[in-house]
């Protein structure tokens, strides 16, 4: 079942957002060669706590498996779901996919963005470009009246005009009073396919792009997913309230 957000719901999921994008900015600020990604783990929490939130991902459970920490971490051809660690250690030239969510007042919020850790080559910075660029066409589509395949089809076309793989085994999803609802909102498909969408519906969009082959891995650990052939994959997220003037991206400052 889909569950459509009042405004005065989708202000609460605002304020939520508003906690995942000042985290996100933090990270930004933090990222840099010999850094932990433990360190950035306990950045995020103490900042969430603070504001009077909870960490989402921080105890979420998928059929036994519990996640551990408060962000996802995730390094070079990690796609998504890196465990953070205080021996992870950041290295010049690394990317990192800082993917945290919260929980505030009984609503969530889901954002994500890779971030360079210090210079990275002309590749990579395409390949974090055109993954931001594929997002921002996903949240152009998503208007009342449009389709799920609308968005789909909007975030693989800036994909693939660039000779990017779009990761397949992993979609954005509702978002709400839970982590992870109806619909699912798959990062490729056909424009006017699945259902409509209506005004307070709220899609967390997220597309994840890999410089080689679409195919992903998960490792020991139960969560960390790798691409199958090492090459490495970038990862965007915002959550968007569909609303009758359109696309409402909450999780921005």
């Amino acid at each position: 079942m889909i569950m459509l957000k009042r405004p005065e719901e989708i202000e609460i999921m605002r304020v939520a957002n508003r906690i995942v994008a000042e985290v996100l900015v933090a990270m930004k600020e933090a990222v840099r060669p010999g850094v932990t990604t433990g360190e950035l783990d306990h950045i995020a929490e103490e900042m969430t706590r603070a504001r009077g939130a909870v960490p989402a991902f921080k105890g979420y459970d998928v059929g036994g498996r519990v996640y551990p920490a408060s962000l996802c971490a995730s390094i070079n051809d990690e796609v998504v779901h890196g465990i953070p660690s205080p021996s992870r250690v950041l290295q010049e030239g690394d990317i990192i996919g800082c993917d945290f969510g919260v929980c505030y007042k009984g609503f969530y919020g889901d954002a994500a963005v890779t971030i360079p850790v210090g210079a990275v080559d002309e590749k990579i910075q395409d390949l974090m470009r055109t993954t931001r660029e594929a997002l921002e066409a996903g949240i152009e589509a998503a208007r009342p009246g449009q389709r799920i395949g609308d968005v789909s089809a909007a975030i693989q076309a800036v994909a693939e005009s660039r000779d990017f793989a779009i990761v397949r085994d992993f979609v954005g999803h509702g978002i709400g009073r839970r982590l992870h609802e109806e619909p699912q909102v798959p990062n490729f498909g056909r424009a006017d396919r699945g259902i409509r969408l209506r005004e307070g519906m709220v899609l967390a969009i997220e597309p994840m792009l890999n410089v080689g082959g679409p195919e992903v891995e998960v490792k020991e650990d139960g969560w960390t997913a790798v691409t199958c052939d090492g090459s490495l994959s970038a990862h965007f997220e915002h959550s968007v309230a569909i609303v009758e003037q359109g696309p409402m991206v909450l999780s921005v400052l």
